[in-house]
């Protein structure tokens, strides 16, 4: 596999404001489907923020009409060569959901269009979920011979919609509207369709008036919170985040705060 760089995405586009990367599935005239090369570029893009720390934000974004219309069907030659074969492909695109969830930039996803199969995956990656009115989304592996179990959307959906909810759409393919994703709490907002870019800017701009290092660790402590044993082991783990952040941050928030002006915070 060759190695993507920023400097030559061929299937994303990603531009740099204020603190936040407002990263586009740039292939619109496939629907922004997931090809083998957007899969190097995503693992590249997602790999690197880690400790790029300068990108405090991720906003995702797709092209076009869509979103993202999930694998590319027309580039999928590589599976069903072998068992292993597929599995060495399948590790490729999951691990691009587990590097969304690593990395300790909160991604904010706005879909307009279809948001389908393995697209939908990458919605559900994401911290925060906005959708335009005509936004659907579906687990689209269940039409088409596989299971409705794929790429994370066995452990997000459930957690984010129920266990019946998340059934429903696992095991029949069905698709959800913006109205109902917005009922179940499969998005925290529906917006009109040229209004979808604003929601996110505004959302982007009130997590980076956050310190720096508040914001990564409130990611880093609500996916720990997730698989938790207990509210002991969060308390515990709630405690040191705070009593970390106390010292560099707490005094110039406050002031901010009492001032009525934006906090300046120090991440060196």
């Amino acid at each position: 596999m060759t190695t993507a760089t920023e400097t030559n995405y061929q299937t994303l586009a990603i531009e740099h404001k204020d603190g936040a990367d407002w990263l586009t599935l740039n292939r619109p005239d496939a629907f922004n489907a997931i090809d083998q090369v957007m899969t190097e570029e995503l693992l590249d893009y997602f790999g690197k923020l880690y400790f790029k720390h300068e990108v405090r934000v991720v906003v995702l974004r797709g092209a076009g009409k869509h979103f993202c219309s999930g694998l590319d069907l027309n580039d999928a030659g590589h599976f069903g060569a072998s068992n292993p074969a597929d599995m060495r492909g399948q590790r490729l695109i999951s691990e691009i959901i587990m590097r969304m969830r690593r990395c300790p930039q909160p991604i904010i996803g706005l879909m307009q269009g279809a948001a389908t199969g393995g697209g939908f995956a990458f919605a559900l990656a994401c911290d925060v979920r906005y959708a335009e009115e005509g936004a659907r989304m579906n687990v689209a592996m269940a039409k088409i011979g596989l299971t409705g179990c794929d790429i994370g959307i066995s452990y997000f959906l459930p957690r984010c919609v129920g266990t019946s909810n998340a059934a429903e759409m696992m095991m029949s393919g069905r698709f959800v509207n913006a109205k109902k994703a917005l009922r179940i709490g499969l998005v925290s907002e529906v917006v009109e369709s040229e209004d979808l870019e604003a929601a996110g800017q505004s959302l982007a701009s009130e997590m980076l008036a956050m310190s720096p290092m508040g914001l990564r660790m409130t990611k880093e402590g609500l996916n720990f919170s997730q698989d938790a044993g207990g509210l002991e082991v969060v308390a515990a783990m709630e405690d040191r985040g705070q009593v970390l952040c106390i010292s560099p941050f707490l005094e110039e928030g406050g002031k901010a705060f009492m001032e009525k002006r934006p906090a300046v915070y120090n991440d060196e």
